[in-house]
């Protein structure tokens, strides 16, 4: 026999230790959840914790961090979670560089929020056993849903008060009572005097509105089968909207480099072995002992439909930790594991832009991100009028691959080496190259000549000007580019400055006013009003503005999780053994194919004109 009952968001609370928070990556590793029995308003509620009863996908598919449970205040991004073989539910999180995140951050590594709540739906459980205590249920279907950092720990039965009241409906099994029985539990609050007619009609222009979305939807993203089964079903707009996203990204159209390595084959791959025998070609000794490097090559090509001239590097070997295996033929000399991180990590940790963005892995063909650009209008209305008819509007952002080169020079007798320290550098090194033309890319990207379209030349960002040939940056502009995204009501997410460190020598000697003695670029650690601020070179220092030609800089300000960076799958290594050969060095040209989207771009604003000299 099974029943059913109702039942709002659940929350469960736990203690965040401080030796879990990395406060160089901006990182809290934290227990969320155990087969710890709880008490809850239908009685004893134990978690089970084998992989079929999780969904996780929700929590790997960068789930929210939020403070205390408001979806609104989101400060951080789930980067990883998994169920380990103690039955523990643990994640890593990534808290942001903005104003209120790095408050939040703060404390933490202070050690005054230690508490963490994590909100969950269940879906389906089974009675274990009755007993005078209580009845002891096992939750076998259970779904997570954000983690929030909390002042006080939230609530253990049933979640009272919390942002996300919706109810869903639990099976239950193995109970001794008739499956026509539905049990709905709710507060004992006093029923108000309602207008029953009123209900109906909200109720109705409630559902022709989610009618209306979804269908708009599906016919945008010619996916109309699947829009209509969710109006029958009752999917709300937002639900639908978030489905859609994953079913887009499921069925990209152009296959993957990932060619379906095992990870002793991803361990056994060799960065230098590939380098040493394309830079030397004729050495038939390189060549046998990167036989495997050429082998993988040769089938990601296959794969992806790609030729190369050097040596594609199988997207396996870029999304996992590389290791060197046992001894091969020809040179594979090294038994220690490569205790490095995997390539793509690498990368984002040498790219600002890709620290502070969101970044897309893996992606295969053109991507499409649905966006809202409008919504539903609230009218006030006469007795018995109806409101004006309104809709929410959408478009999309597209993501399509273009490929990044950039190059270092290595020597020939580094090549040779079988070390795992060199293969570390190698990676590492090549990594850095990347980033640097990523980051310019992000900021400057032309839109034009195979670049992507980088902030600064994306239309509808927020713009302060200097003057007609530049002005020197002040309190003022400042404040203007936190105004221009304001105005937009976009000034929520990750937001911070990005810059110079021209522009940061010239703000530190810059009053705010006349004589009193403050200046714009402050001694904090959110250094520009408030609001963390990075500076890097690749903010070019080169602009022109009127007469002032190649010395104007620039100064960013937003939400940099609307920043949007793709990455395809496959690194295209091409070898140079000519250009620096008097000098004993081969150069390596690094390939990857990426792309820079702004989802919003009221969400960014920028002064192209700041003269610092």
């Amino acid at each position: 026999m099974s029943k059913k009952i109702k039942s709002p968001i659940i929350y469960r609370s736990a203690e965040i230790s401080r030796e879990a928070v990395d406060t160089e990556a901006r990182t809290v590793e934290f227990s969320f959840s155990s087969e710890a029995p709880v008490e809850r308003f239908f009685g004893h509620e134990i978690l089970d914790h084998t992989p079929s009863s999780v969904r996780l996908g929700r929590l790997q598919n960068g789930g929210p961090v939020l403070v205390d449970h408001d979806p609104a205040d989101h400060v951080g991004v789930i980067e990883s979670v998994s169920i380990d073989s103690d039955r523990i539910g643990r994640v890593r999180a990534r808290i942001g560089r903005g104003a209120r995140a790095s408050e939040i951050f703060d404390d933490i590594t202070d050690g005054i929020r230690r508490s963490i709540s994590v909100g969950y739906r269940v879906h389906e459980m089974q009675l274990e056993k009755r007993g005078d205590g209580g009845d002891v249920y096992r939750v076998t279907d259970w779904e997570p849903l954000e983690v929030s950092l909390v002042a006080v720990p939230a609530d253990a039965t049933v979640g009272v008060g919390r942002a996300d009241t919706e109810e869903n409906e639990i099976t239950i099994t193995n109970e001794d009572t008739p499956m026509t029985t539905e049990t709905v539990v709710k507060a004992a609050d006093p029923a108000p005097v309602i207008d029953v007619r009123e209900i109906e009609r909200n109720a109705r222009d409630t559902e022709l509105d989610r009618v209306r979305a979804i269908r708009k939807m599906g016919e945008g993203f010619h996916v109309r089968e699947m829009a209509e089964k969710a109006i029958a079903d009752c999917m709300p707009a937002e639900a639908f909207r978030s489905k859609l996203i994953d079913h887009l990204e499921a069925t990209r159209s152009v296959p993957t480099a990932d060619i379906g390595m095992s990870e002793r084959e991803v361990k056994q791959f060799s960065f230098t072995r590939a380098i040493n025998a394309l830079s030397n070609p004729t050495d038939q000794r390189a060549q046998k002992a990167a036989a495997f490097e050429f082998e993988a090559s040769r089938a990601a090509c296959e794969k992806a439909g790609r030729e190369t001239r050097g040596i594609l590097v199988p997207a396996d070997v870029l999304k996992r930790d590389l290791s060197v295996g046992s001894t091969t033929a020809g040179g594979h000399t090294v038994q220690t594991d490569l205790l490095a991180q995997s390539f793509i990590d690498l990368l984002r940790n040498r790219s600002y832009m890709m620290q502070m963005g969101t970044v897309l892995g893996g992606l295969n063909g053109n991507v499409a991100i649905p966006r809202q650009t409008g919504g539903a209008t609230a009218y006030w209305v006469a007795e018995a009028g109806a409101p004006t008819e309104s809709q929410q509007a959408f478009d999309q952002v597209t993501l399509t691959p273009k490929t990044v080169g950039a190059y270092t020079d290595f020597s020939r007798k580094l090549m040779i080496q079988s070390s795992i320290d060199i293969e570390a550098f190698v990676r590492r090194d090549l990594a850095t190259v990347l980033a640097i033309e990523l980051d310019r890319a992000a900021l400057h990207g032309s839109g034009s000549s195979n670049q992507p379209t980088g902030i600064a030349a994306t239309a509808g960002i927020g713009s302060v000007a200097g003057g007609t040939n530049g002005l020197a940056p002040t309190w003022a502009h400042i404040v203007g580019l936190e105004t221009e995204v304001a105005v937009d009501n976009a000034d929520i997410g990750s937001l911070a400055y990005v810059t110079n460190a021209k522009v940061r020598g010239k703000l530190k000697g810059t009053e705010k006013a006349s004589s009193t003695a403050q200046f714009v670029w402050s001694d904090s650690g959110t250094p520009l009003n408030g609001y963390n601020a990075v500076v890097t070179n690749q903010v070019s220092s080169a602009l022109t503005k009127g007469s002032s030609s190649g010395v104007c800089s620039a100064i960013f300000f937003g939400n940099w999780m609307d920043l949007v960076i793709g990455m395809w799958g496959g690194l295209d290594l091409l070898v140079d053994p000519y250009t620096a050969s008097t000098t004993g060095t081969v150069r390596v040209v690094a390939m990857q194919d990426a792309d820079i989207a702004v989802r919003h771009p009221e969400s960014f604003a920028a002064m192209l004109d700041a003269l610092t000299t």
